[in-house]
């Protein structure tokens, strides 16, 4: 049993830092405003979204069955407090640090119509700080670093993830964003009355 725990922790832990970095992409491309080949551009901001939730059902996934593995010597507190656990407690807490961000940007998400426009998009670069320190969480903590797969699969991430932060950081992408001028409002046309004999 604790072995198939164990292999399912790896597993969704694999997965949930593949989603991660399709949300912080999808996340780029939404803000840039530009359609992705065989997805509208009004789809995106849709498939980001579900994107994150499929991300933050494959973390839970990850953290119980973590939680539920003897070996890993988890516990409740180390999950929300950082650098807590027995086990490699600093790559451990950079996963709790991971998901303490994960939580702030599930509220703000929840909240965003009471929070306004320019208070959500302030705490949603908190993703920018969340996807980092989950890469270094699975390349310090996993058990499988240093094989070849792994590795392969953290550069792809980071290579990505990379290229798109240096894209939303240029001027490329400036004028994109400057491109999206709000359409206005559509005003009728004044009526004309005419008078009639009396």
């Amino acid at each position: 049993m604790t072995e198939y725990l164990w292999y399912v922790a790896r597993g969704s832990g694999l997965v949930s830092l593949l989603l991660l970095t399709g949300v912080v992409l999808l996340g780029i491309v939404h803000r840039s405003g530009r359609p992705l080949p065989g997805l509208p551009r009004f789809a995106i901001g849709t498939v980001h979204r579900n994107v994150a939730l499929l991300a933050v059902v494959f973390v839970g996934m990850h953290i119980l069955t973590l939680l539920a593995d003897p070996y890993a010597q988890l516990h409740l507190i180390n999950l929300v407090v950082p650098f807590t656990a027995a086990y490699r407690p600093l790559w451990t807490g950079l996963g709790s640090v991971t998901l303490d961000l994960v939580l702030a940007l599930i509220v703000t998400g929840l909240l965003r119509h009471r929070l306004g426009q320019r208070t959500f998009r302030l705490l949603h670069w908190l993703a920018y700080l969340a996807w980092p320190a989950a890469v270094a969480h699975g390349l310090g903590s996993g058990t499988d670093v240093g094989q070849f797969w792994l590795t392969g699969t953290a550069i792809a991430c980071i290579v990505a993830v990379g290229g798109a932060v240096i894209w939303r950081t240029g001027a490329s992408f400036s004028e994109v964003a400057r491109a999206r001028v709000p359409v206005p409002p559509v005003v009728p046309p004044p009526t004309i009355t005419t008078k009639g004999p009396r």
